[in-house]
């Protein structure tokens, strides 16, 4: 949703004062440990673009050939020279200006297409429109331009919705024609319009029709995402309404019917929601509906993310396996969160897993972060999605999609290495994004409370990836990076994920770029997306065992490929 005109400003609650047990509250790192500083050597070189081979269904392997087929030696690990300290070697980002919530992606001609808000006259002025970018493996991207213009048909900007190709002309603009409907809000009101794409996807044209749904007099009604329900012949359509959900059906997409509604009052005001199906374990024979919302977290010790429930869907209404919601990611920065899936592979496989992308940044510092050349945060990387049973309870687990593999180098790695204390020895990144896999255990004779990894750490800054082993929690800390300081407290919070020993480790896969840290514990069961902001040039790696022993038994670091945004011009 686009909240450009007043950036800072959290959905729902506000959060309430610290009353967090001792393990949530902001990481000091031990007083009296000795971290050696370490030197990383710049390496100042041209980037190129590099073009590549065709994707396998799913991403399983390199789609293009900027993500294979290139010859290490022509691979660069460190970002342009004329790049802002900020700006991200693996994240989409705009080249300036403002971005937010993405929009869901479809396969159409040989890409992914995907669009995102962005504010072409921030910070002078207001208003959303979407932006679009393509990609064949979901990791390099190229600038498309702007598909749908705000302020064009006087209905207001271009805010959050969803697009779908219209495969079998139900709305009567042509088979295979690509239709969104999205937010239009003028005047403090909000509708829902529909454009028509016609030429793949690269510039829409409002109906004349418009609005297709006229707002009922709510003050919040908003971001619809539409489905396709094979089982009943129709389209779905899930809608945002304050602390409600409304599920609608049509035949055409343009006259809708409503059937019902999912409310919570415990989650703020709910934004940008989702509804798929998907198939638990794998299990074709076995699927469930998903409902997913933006949402604020405060009453359940969370800031706002994306909160999610199992259940079905019956062709008038949604019921859920539980009143509890689950989340699809724990840290501080996860919001407008979109998902789909690869219409490429055979059915089974369709159902069996899912991408994900969400917004890197919180309403409570949006407009405040320490970047210049554009505003917004970035986008996560994209996440491949499966439902499986953890613990006895159908859970949406999140990994690193496949295809960013491609773009690690040669790894450093260790074995077995035994923890006490702080501990300056471990391999160095060599390049400005990286990929940290560890496995981490407390030792059965002298076991650790916790293991804290020093992550871009240099001249008084750093921010900690850690696990709590005695309350089974991973965790985020940045109180200490370089922007901490300037942000609102909400920065400052730290973020938890379960994280049960398991089998007798606990593994973190960990992708740190120039201003974010995503983090997958055992296997995806949990996952925590943070930004972090260090000094510049700051990347240093350390760990400290506290209360005892860790080991580490396994740790690998490779350094990832600048993947550059292709840009226009």
């Amino acid at each position: 949703m686009n909240r450009t005109h007043r950036p800072g400003a959290p959905p729902g609650s506000v959060a309430p004062a610290d009353r967090r047990p001792w393990w949530r509250r902001p990481v000091a790192w031990t007083t009296g440990a000795a971290v050696a500083a370490v030197a990383i050597v710049a390496i100042v070189a041209i980037v190129a673009v590099m073009l590549a081979p065709a994707a396998t269904p799913g991403g399983d392997a390199p789609a293009t050939a900027e993500a294979s087929g290139t010859p290490e030696s022509s691979r660069e690990y460190t970002r342009p020279s004329d790049w802002s300290t900020y700006r991200p070697a693996v994240h989409l980002t705009p080249a300036e200006r403002w971005m937010n919530d993405p929009q869901r992606p479809f396969w159409l001609d040989g890409r992914w297409h995907y669009y995102y808000l962005y504010n072409a006259d921030y910070p002078e002025g207001n208003g959303t429109e979407w932006y679009h970018a393509t990609s064949t493996d979901l990791v390099h991207w190229r600038d498309e331009g702007v598909a749908i213009e705000k302020y064009e048909n006087g209905l207001g900007d271009i805010e959050t919705g969803s697009a779908v190709i219209d495969t079998e002309n139900t709305a009567g603009f042509g088979p295979g024609a690509v239709i969104a409907i999205m937010t239009q809000q003028h005047e403090g009101v909000q509708r829902q319009s529909l454009f028509v794409s016609t030429d793949g996807g690269y510039r829409f044209e409002p109906f004349d029709g418009n609005p297709v749904m006229d707002n009922p007099g709510e003050a919040h009604w908003r971001d619809p995402k539409i489905v396709w329900d094979d089982a009943r012949d129709e389209w779905l359509m899930v809608l945002a309404e304050g602390h409600k959900l409304g599920f609608y059906t049509s035949p055409d997409l343009k006259d809708w019917t409503y059937r019902s509604g999912f409310e919570r009052g415990d989650l703020g005001i709910l934004e940008c929601p989702d509804l798929f199906r998907i198939s638990l374990d794998g299990d074709p024979a076995k699927t469930t509906w998903v409902l997913a919302a933006g949402v604020n977290g405060a009453e359940h010790g969370m800031t706002t993310g994306t909160a999610y429930w199992t259940g079905d869907w019956d062709g008038e209404q949604f019921t859920a396996d539980s009143a509890d919601a689950a989340w699809l990611d724990h840290g501080a920065d996860f919001y407008a969160s979109v998902t789909w899936d690869d219409p490429r592979l055979p059915e089974s496989e369709r159902l069996a897993k899912r991408y994900s992308i969400g917004w890197l940044n919180n309403w409570a510092y949006a407009g405040d972060l320490p970047t210049k050349d554009w505003h917004g945060g970035s986008d996560s990387v994209v996440r491949e999605l499966a439902l499986r049973t953890v613990d006895g309870r159908p859970t949406l687990v999140s990994n690193p999609v496949a295809a960013l593999a491609e773009l690690e180098g040669e790894a450093q790695t260790e074995q077995n290495l035994t923890v006490h204390g702080a501990d300056s020895e471990l391999p160095q990144p060599t390049a400005d994004a990286y990929r940290l896999r560890v496995e981490v255990s407390p030792d059965p004779r002298e076991p650790a409370s916790e293991v804290r990894f020093r992550v871009k750490d240099g001249e008084g800054a750093f921010a900690t990836v850690g696990v709590d082993f005695a309350s089974e929690v991973a965790f985020i800390a940045r109180d200490a990076d370089a922007a901490a300081a300037g942000l609102p407290t909400e920065y400052r919070e730290v973020r938890t994920a379960p994280a049960k020993v398991r089998d007798g480790v606990v593994t973190l896969d960990v992708i740190v770029d120039a201003s974010s840290v995503e983090v997958f514990v055992n296997d995806g069961e949990a996952a925590l997306s943070s930004l972090v902001f260090g000094a510049p040039g700051a990347n240093g790696l350390a760990v400290e065992s506290v209360g005892g022993t860790t080991d580490v038994r396994s740790l690998r670091l490779a350094p990832l490929a600048v993947a550059p945004v292709e840009r226009l011009g």
